[in-house]
């Protein structure tokens, strides 16, 4: 167990700075880079993170609910209440909740779980064997 846990801290550290530096790509292709690459990498962070604290839930599983809230924080960004508004004025808040909507950002979601449960899935492997 503990093994497991160090392989996924690990990877948490690997794809934080990931996430972040697509935020802060400025070259060929920034805007894919910031927006959908980023939706992807964020929902492979979650996947990770969640798996770290519920380690004995299944990679499916995981992943299905990052999707899923993940989508539902898509949606509420149609949403403009006063208290989201001052959550988006930060750059954590914008990265976290985001802050318009834009559907395709769905299908880059849909791969981020995608990947997330493969990786998760392929460490529980490794950790098995």
């Amino acid at each position: 167990m503990k093994k497991i846990r160090f392989i996924l801290l690990i990877s948490v550290l690997i794809i934080t700075p990931l996430g972040f530096a697509s935020k802060f790509y400025t070259g060929f292709g920034a805007k894919w880079f910031n927006n959908s690459l980023g939706g992807l990498l964020y929902e492979v962070f979650w996947c990770l993170v969640i798996s770290l604290i519920f380690i004995q839930f299944k990679p499916w599983k995981i992943a299905s609910f990052v999707f899923i809230v993940t989508c539902f924080l898509e949606f509420l960004q149609l949403w403009h209440p006063y208290f989201l508004e001052v959550l988006r004025s930060s750059f954590i808040g914008r990265t976290i909740i985001g802050n318009t909507f834009v559907l395709s950002d769905f299908i880059y979601y849909f791969l981020g779980s995608l990947m997330g449960c493969a990786l998760l899935v392929k460490i529980k492997k490794t950790i098995n064997s």
